[in-house]
């Protein structure tokens, strides 16, 4: 049932980003920008993907502490639903701030905070690593005795209610902010001006914020995104960059309380100079060349595809075996990889685009009866590996620097 209800929510989404564009188009207001744009929608369908194959995992682990550790016994009533939704919203307050606090659970959620735009696509920029993460301060709920199916539907609710927070086209009632968290005051707290730093932890109900300490109006305008900006679209560096500079940060430490600092400290704890070091061992230099319409047609037409790809998948998920749902795999999370290294011109895309064949092929594989045409296609993916022509042909078309250098 869960899966199904992702298959209505696309259409949604898309119907919601398309009326935030327009609308801000008609005020003037320059909320989009395409490259962050594809790279938080990239964000999110990966999410979304991935939580097909561990979603119930959760609900089972709720299941299990209810069964075996609930304090009290709180009647499945609706009207517990809204006393759900408050205790929820103070779990998740300090999940929120923990998550800015400890390095370790930084690195899952600075992915969120990566854009430097405001609006619907930057509410999908999220993590199964979040997920994961969060999972064990959930489990706050049906210990304290509120069944796991009212668990998992006030989170569905609670969920539904952050995305309308993240957008700049809706202007809230200044006397709401007395009550709820609107889009000014969520937009502070993605802001990275210092006096809107570590603000508004809250997701649904801003007097968790005024309790604790950490309330903050908009003032001056925000400037979104992180304070040391990434301004990489790489699908894997994204999610994995904060990872790799607290593995170099504790390599450098030389004791153990300050390796354990590194860990479960503060991201102030970091030296600035560790991610300009690791991007160097292991990113190539970027090169700032712009997108062509026709690029962006092509990275538009992949977007689309994964969109498709993804709803297909969640629709019929149940029905597929798991050699089906393998390459299925496969395919898109290459494809989302691709278009990454499309947005920064990565000279290694042909090679991706190849290795994304290969998950076709063994597809077709799987779906024909007897090798010899399967056999006859690799022969023919050589054939496209050596071929010079549509190397030369590729890079031309789909390679703005290549066009440049000549």
């Amino acid at each position: 049932m869960g899966s199904k209800l992702v298959v209505l929510a696309a259409p949604l989404f898309l119907f919601f980003l398309l009326l935030e564009y327009y609308i801000s188009r008609k005020k003037n207001q320059e909320v989009y920008k395409y490259g962050s744009s594809v790279s938080n929608i990239s964000i999110g369908i990966a999410e979304r993907f991935i939580n097909l194959f561990v979603g119930g995992i959760f609900y089972t682990v709720f299941v299990y502490v209810y069964e075996n550790y609930a304090w009290f016994e709180i009647p499945k009533e609706w009207y517990v639903c809204l006393l759900l939704l408050v205790v929820a919203d103070l779990v998740w307050y300090w999940y929120h701030r923990l998550g800015h606090q400890i390095n370790l659970f930084w690195a899952a959620h600075i992915v969120h905070h990566h854009s430097d735009e405001f609006n619907f696509t930057a509410a999908t920029r999220i993590t199964t690593i979040q997920a994961f993460i969060r999972t064990p301060f959930w489990c706050a709920l049906p210990l304290l005795g509120f069944h796991p199916d009212q668990v998992m539907l006030v989170l569905v609710l609670h969920g539904m209610y952050s995305f309308f927070t993240h957008t700049q086209v809706i202007n809230a009632p200044k006397w709401l902010e007395f009550i709820l968290i609107t889009p000014s005051l969520h937009g502070v707290h993605h802001a990275s001006n210092e006096k809107y730093l570590d603000k508004n932890f809250g997701d649904v109900f801003v007097f968790w914020d005024k309790i604790f300490g950490t309330f903050q109006q908009e003032e001056e305008k925000p400037v979104y995104g992180i304070t040391h900006p990434l301004n990489r679209y790489s699908f894997l560096w994204q999610h994995f960059h904060y990872y790799l500079e607290i593995i170099e940060g504790v390599r450098r430490e030389v004791t153990v309380k300050g390796k354990f600092r590194i860990i479960f400290g503060s991201p102030e704890v970091m030296d600035q100079n560790i991610r300009p070091y690791i991007e160097k061992v292991f990113l190539e230099n970027r090169r700032e060349t712009g997108l062509s319409d026709n690029l962006k047609k092509y990275v538009n037409c992949q977007l689309v595809f994964v969109f498709l790809l993804l709803t297909f998948v969640t629709f019929g998920f149940a029905d597929l075996d798991g050699y089906e749902k393998f390459n299925f795999s496969g395919i898109l999370i290459v494809t989302l990889i691709n278009i990454g290294a499309l947005l920064e011109q990565k000279k290694w895309i042909y090679y991706l685009e190849i290795f994304r064949l290969f998950f076709f092929l063994l597809l077709f594989g799987h779906k024909v009866e007897g090798w010899l045409p399967v056999f006859l296609m690799f022969n023919a993916l050589i054939m496209i590996c050596i071929s010079n022509d549509l190397k030369k042909w590729y890079f031309y078309h789909f390679l703005e620097y290549e066009k440049i250098r000549k």
